[in-house]
This record gives C-alpha cells, structure tokens and sequence, in this order.
C-alpha cells in the first residue's frame, strides 16, 4: 500500500441520506453504491443497520453485489448494534463495522453522563466486539474536533490496540479552522506510540464552510482517509465534499497524494445523486454547480477566450462537465458577442460587431441572459438594413 495514497470512504448512503427529505430506499441505495464503486472509492458506508429494517436490507443487499469496495455498517458503541452490523454485512468481500462514541467532554458529560476512563473502557470493548465479526474496524471519536488532544490519543492508542485497522477523528460540528485540525492530526502522529498500526481518517463537516479546507490539512499532516459525500451532502450545512478534495488532490500535485477516483465521472455520478436524492445542486457549486464553468463577465470572457487557463484551473473534461459556457449578459463584452455570432454561423468583422454590440446591450439590460434566438435575430435585422 502506498504512503501517498488517500483512501476515499463515501457516506452518501449513510451521513449523506440524514438530510431531511433525501431517504433512498433500497434499490436506489443499491444503484448508487454500483456506481460509487465505479467511480473508484474504496470504501462505501452503506448504512446504519440496527437503524430500522430497510437499512439494514441495503447494507445487507449492497453486501452482496460490491465486489472491489469495502462495504461498511455504522454502529453505536453497544453490542446489538455491532451484531446486526456484521449479519447485514455477511455476504460482503470486504466488511468494515465502524463503531464509536463521543470523546469530548461536552459528549461524555452532557449525552453520556459519564466520565473519560469508562468511555475510553466503552470504547476498547466495542473494538473488540466487533474485532470477533471482521478483521477490519474502523474506531470514530465523535466530536473529536472538540476532543482534548491527550485524551484522544489515549483513545487512539487503546483502539488500535484493541484492534481497530482505522481510527477516525470527526470534526463533528464544524468547529475547527484548518491549521487546528492539521494540528490535532500531527499530534495523535506524533504522539500515539502505535499509530503505525493504523490509518487516520479524516470526517469533517461544513458548519463553517471549512470541511474541505480542513480535511486536506488532515492529509497534510499524516492522515490517509477522507470521509466524505456527493455534492457535500449530510447532516446541517453538510459533510465534505467528494468532489472537492479529490479535484485539489488531483491538482496539487505538490501534495504527493493520489486517490483511485475516475474523475470524469464526478459531474455524472453528481447529477445521479441529485436526482435521486431529490436535493438540488446550487448553481456555484465547486466542481459540479451548473455554473462552474461559465463565464458571464466580459473581462473573463475575453482572457477566457484568449486561453482557457487564464480563469479555469481545472479542464472540464477532466470533471465530466461538458465543457464551458460563455453566458451572454448585459456584462458581456465584444469578443464573447463576436465568438457567439461566429459559433451561430455569422461572420462578423469588427465594425460590425460595433455596432451590434450597441444594440445587443440594449436587449441584455432587459433579459438576465441573452439567447441563441436573440442572437439570431439583432443579425437577421442588422443584415436587412446593411443589404438594403
């Protein structure tokens, strides 16, 4: 295994179905997860499976059918949990039960009631429960964003001593700025004396709009997993991004990470996801926003114009996109006006795009994007007053 590659794990089917109004049912869990593995990430959370009956028929069902991946079952730190994540996970080639418990103060005081050696005992039993169903365990640290750092690489140190092959530090509410996170990593690696026995996961949310930008501090700094959704989605403002850390993966190459991601099937599998979720994608989405790729202002368009890479760092083909879009507005300049007229089939010179142009701003002011057919149209009228 290379010590450069960062393992994608997609919660889509888990954290990201939590979104209200986004629940799948199994045959849709199932067309996603074929696709997920297409895609190329390595692990896919299928699901919560003690959670009601038909979660665990889609992990169970998913189990069957994921023949590179691995398919995971999430799990609370309590037994029964753990054994009907490993019978829904019984015909999988490669199961993952991820348990765990909160480790923060706020957690262990306000939810558990409880003090920081009974959760650390809690923690270290529930590895080892679901260490007699798979060989791998993955071990999250609920709220570990907000965890004291001494305390949670005695955790970290007692589950991968109890057998946990992951250990996962969430940055559960969002709270973290990116160097604090890098921080909390670079610390279990230097301080946890067993961290060579396992990976560190990175499982942010986007609260405060900085999961992406924290997980690869996270990679950064020596973990080798980032768990993330679609489109972003999850629970509040949403999980990290897929799309996002495998494309700035991909384009800092600075970095010296890969992933396994097919990244021209980003824009596809994210419209799937849309349309099956029944969860829009806001138009200035990174990567996969309708709008990711247009340009509208004239001083864009024309750099854009001259040489794509003058306001795209990234090809769209690279992404599945379809390539850009020079939207027409009241914004736009002579060159966009003058590359559409030719794209239309009309041979404009420049003072004929002069004067189009005068009344080709005079229809922008009135529409929020001139089309093909208004195009068409200021030509046919210009061409008739000109052959008159």
């Amino acid at each position: 295994m290379s010590a450069n590659k960062v393992h994608i794990f997609d919660t889509t089917l888990r954290d990201g179905e939590q979104v209200p109004g986004c629940k799948l049912n199994t045959k849709e869990k199932i067309e996603l997860a074929l696709k997920l593995e297409e895609l190329g990430v390595d692990i896919i959370e299928a699901g919560f499976p003690i959670s009601s009956p038909g979660d665990f028929a889609s992990v169970n069902e998913i189990s069957k059918i994921i023949k590179t991946a691995s398919v995971c079952g999430l799990t609370r730190a309590v037994q029964k949990d753990i054994e009907v994540a490993a019978e829904a996970l019984k015909y999988a080639q490669h199961p993952r039960i991820h348990t765990g418990i909160g480790t923060s103060d706020l957690h262990i005081k306000s939810k558990f009631n409880s003090t920081q050696d009974e959760i650390l005992k809690r923690a270290v039993q529930a590895v080892k429960w679901a260490k007699n169903f798979v060989d791998d365990v993955e071990f999250y640290a609920e709220d570990a964003g907000r965890t004291g750092n001494e305390y949670l690489a005695r955790v970290t140190e007692a589950v991968i001593k109890a057998g946990a092959t992951v250990v996962n530090i969430p940055d559960t509410t969002g709270y973290c700025l990116p160097h604090q996170y890098g921080e909390k990593i670079a610390y279990l690696v230097n301080n946890v004396p067993n961290i060579d026995k396992a990976i560190l996961s990175c499982h942010c949310h986007n609260d405060l709009g900085l999961a992406t930008a924290n997980s690869i501090a996270g990679i950064m700094a020596g973990a080798r997993q980032i768990e993330c959704t679609i489109n972003g989605l999850g629970e509040r403002a949403g999980n990290t991004s897929l799309e996002e850390v495998v494309m700035v993966i991909k384009q800092h190459k600075s970095l010296g990470f890969y992933t396994n991601i097919n990244s021209k099937q980003l824009n596809p599998l994210s419209q799937l996801v849309s349309d099956t979720m029944r969860m829009p994608v806001q138009p200035n989405k990174a990567i996969v926003g309708s709008n990711a790729f247009s340009h509208s202002s004239g001083i864009h368009q024309d750099g854009f114009l001259k040489d794509s890479l003058t306001y795209e760092s990234i090809n769209p083909d690279e992404v599945g996109a379809g390539g850009s879009k020079i939207v027409l507005t009241a914004r736009s300049g002579r060159s966009a006006l003058a590359h559409r007229f030719h794209k239309l089939g009309f041979e404009f010179v420049r003072n004929d795009i002069d004067v189009l142009y005068s009344r080709f701003v005079l229809v922008a002011d009135n529409k929020k994007e001139v089309k093909d057919e208004d195009l068409k149209e200021l030509a046919k009228n210009y061409l008739q007053v000109i052959t008159a």
